[in-house]
């Protein structure tokens, strides 16, 4: 990698953070947006299981945001810390979309890991948890847009809107929808379904 670093100077880590941001903003918007139809009713029941491909969507976005992030410590101009790129607020660049990131990206991370130790914290507990993670993609939609570098361009603004637009929909409408008591034989069941 220093050898690529050299060949095409210091910016090829910028780069590489840059792409990895962009790849895991439509990786987690693609999750998120699967993983809220098959919560509901638009998908349930109806077509393919969809729970494999939620969860590659997922563990390839936690891989794209590490690369985000990991990829910015071998940047010269940035040149941040382990605890800058890990800790909301240690480095005051761009705030608060920085520290937006960093909540979004652990948040993400630590709710998309959370799938495997749902029997561990209760399948009823988790899935509640689970809910929190389109409020973590929403952080993180709030840090592409705000702190990015090319957040003001048009083709940046046309494929984070073409990521962003459908799942935020589904997100609302999953949010306007009323919520239905769930009876225990319902939970028991769900839990079977979900692994």
């Amino acid at each position: 990698m220093a050898a690529l670093a050299a060949a095409s100077g210091s910016h090829v880590f910028w780069i590489t953070s840059r792409a990895a941001g962009l790849v895991a903003l439509i990786l987690a918007s693609g999750s998120v947006g699967l993983g809220v139809s098959m919560s509901g009713r638009l998908v349930k029941g109806r077509g393919p299981d969809l729970r494999v491909l939620h969860e590659a969507l997922s563990i390839a976005a936690m891989a794209a945001i590490a690369l985000h992030a990991v990829a910015l410590l071998g940047d010269s101009y940035f040149h941040p810390s382990i605890a800058d790129l890990t800790i909301p607020f240690v480095r005051d660049y761009k705030q608060p979309y920085m520290a937006l990131g960093i909540i979004a990206g652990w948040g993400l991370v630590a709710l998309g890991l959370s799938f495997y130790a749902r029997t561990r914290i209760g399948i009823a507990r988790w899935r509640v948890l689970h809910r929190f993670t389109a409020l973590a993609w929403i952080l993180g939609v709030v840090h592409a847009l705000g702190e990015g570098t090319d957040s003001g361009r048009a083709w940046f603004l046309a494929i984070t809107a073409i990521a962003v637009i459908p799942t935020l929909a589904l997100v609302f409408a999953r949010l306007a929808r009323p919520r239905r008591k769930v009876s225990a034989a319902g939970a028991a069941r769900a839990a079977r379904a979900s692994g």
